[in-house]
């Protein structure tokens, strides 16, 4: 072989082919006689046989094909202790990672799915344009029937996928089929060893690949029913995938974390503007005067500033980060808040800090410090925190749960949480006159969706926060108008005196 043949093998892409095998004695040899041998020429490709503790011969079958096959890479493992079938595939994703693998393929060692269609599955992967490649068997209508799906089986997968893709905002054919391929690089973004081990193990992985945004593409299989044997809970697996899914919602919107939805994904998603409905960014929009001068502290995105500006104002915007693009005419400051000021706040009429007082490490000094750059000019201070005292989290605390996530009122960057009471004092000591606090909604149409269903939930939390603002609001706004700190006010008196003194 010369050097260059050599060359173009070690650049194959490697191919993982997993099998997972459970009392798989009458089918594991079949199954693997069906392989494409077509998938060993276009990758450097090894078979991995996990047997999950069978007690029947599924273990030494797969050991005498390894033995019959010399010109196949073959691993056959057999798990001391039964893993389950999410566990199983533990057991083989951590292989294809450890051993550095590309792509890793799901093989069922009973036959449900055709091996015959692995080279089709792979080729997404292999061409770069998805993640994760799904066999569907229900994207053709009726095929999933055609094929011997029994009816019961087949109402269940849809109706619970068209649950799944509402809660979800996904639009999959299937949720519930087990012929996938995944590639490693996908696997390493998300921790999926934290999944259950049970069957709904499947749906936990693709709400992970979700949450990572990853590229998952569906691809019609065949149908395949035989004689081999169910060992599906189907009431139970419903309930497993319907609570998976619900856990991962109410993750989502910074009630209950679950560390296993936590897939690290850069998602400044929480901080976009929340507008066209009853929100902490339109009420304090609503808040400025037309035509005033507006300085924004910890801006975030700059749609704030293109919202004012609709407004006629004049605004300047300080973050930790330079805006990627931000308007025309709006003036730049570039600083970390929990620093000293190095910006003008003189010139302004409004200051905004929207979402930034429960991220900084002093609250009070920070408010201490804006205040010593002021003077006797009231300017108006609009500032909106998350209320800690929210019902939602008064009961998750009565079950026992206080636990910081991705978002929220308890997101993992907030340092200091405030209740009406709480943030009233904070203002009051730091020598602003409080002319009003504000109850904000939960912003159910950014969780839910703009649907029916969302703004009814905001008009039921708007009446109820007229009941008990401390109880049900999810947010505060406050408004509040400046004072000088009294070094200014001395500075001032003696400036004020000695002009006076002066004047005959």
């Amino acid at each position: 072989m010369t050097n260059r043949d050599s060359t173009a093998i070690e650049k194959k892409p490697r191919l993982l082919v997993f099998v997972i095998a459970y009392y798989a004695e009458a089918k594991l040899e079949w199954v693997l006689d069906r392989i494409p041998r077509e998938v060993f020429a276009s990758y450097d490709c090894e078979i991995l046989i996990v047997d999950d503790a069978s007690e029947d011969r599924t273990f030494e079958i797969g050991r005498d094909y390894q033995r019959r096959h010399p010109e196949l890479r073959i691993t056959v493992l057999r798990n001391e202790y039964n893993q389950g079938y999410g566990g199983n595939q533990k057991v083989g994703y951590t292989y294809a990672q450890n051993e550095g693998f590309d792509f890793v393929a799901m093989l069922h060692g009973d036959g449900q799915y055709a091996p015959e269609e692995l080279p089709r599955l792979t080729a997404p992967l292999a061409d770069g344009s998805a993640d994760a490649v799904f066999g569907s068997r229900m994207i053709g209508r009726f095929d999933a029937l055609r094929g011997g799906m029994p009816l019961y089986k087949f109402v269940g997968n849809k109706v619970l996928t068209t649950a799944q893709n509402a809660l979800l905002g996904t639009r999959l054919s299937e949720f519930h089929s087990g012929y996938r391929v995944y590639s490693t690089a996908a696997l390493r973004r998300i921790p999926f060893a934290l999944n259950s081990n049970d069957f709904h193990f499947d749906t936990e992985i693709i709400i992970q690949l979700i949450d990572a945004r990853q590229r998952i593409l569906e691809l019609p299989i065949p149908t395949y029913y035989g004689d081999e044997i169910s060992r599906v809970n189907g009431i139970r697996y419903a309930k497993d995938v319907v609570r998976s899914t619900l856990r991962y919602r109410v993750h989502k919107l910074g009630l209950l974390y679950q560390r296993r939805f936590d897939t690290g994904a850069a998602d400044n998603t929480h901080y976009d503007l929340k507008l066209g409905y009853a929100s902490s960014h339109s009420a304090a929009i609503d808040a400025v005067a037309p035509g005033s001068k507006v300085i924004d502290l910890g801006a975030g995105p700059e749609g704030i500033a293109r919202q004012l500006m609709r407004k006629g104002c004049e605004v300047a915007v300080v973050d930790r980060f330079a805006p990627a693009n931000p308007p025309e005419h709006v003036e730049v400051f570039v600083q970390d808040l929990d620093e000293p000021p190095r910006f003008p706040l003189l010139p302004y009429d409004y200051i905004l800090v929207l979402d930034v007082i429960e991220h900084l490490r002093d609250p009070e000094r920070f408010l201490d410090r804006i205040r010593s750059n002021l003077d006797h000019r009231p300017r108006a201070l609009v500032l909106t925190t998350p209320n800690v005292a929210f019902a939602a989290q008064r009961l998750m605390l009565l079950l026992g749960h206080f636990n910081y996530g991705q978002v929220g009122i308890l997101d993992r960057t907030h340092t200091r949480l405030f209740t009406f009471g709480s943030l009233r004092r904070l203002l009051r000591d730091a020598g602003l006159r409080v002319q009003r606090l504000e109850g904000i909604p939960a912003p159910f149409p950014k969780a839910l969706g703009d649907t029916r269903l969302s703004r009814a939930l905001l008009r039921l939390n708007q009446a109820l926060i007229r009941v008990s603002p401390g109880l049900f609001s999810y947010q505060i706004l406050a408004v509040a108008e400046t004072t000088p700190d009294t070094d200014f006010v001395l500075a001032d008196t003696r400036r004020a005196s000695q002009a006076r003194s002066a004047t005959p």
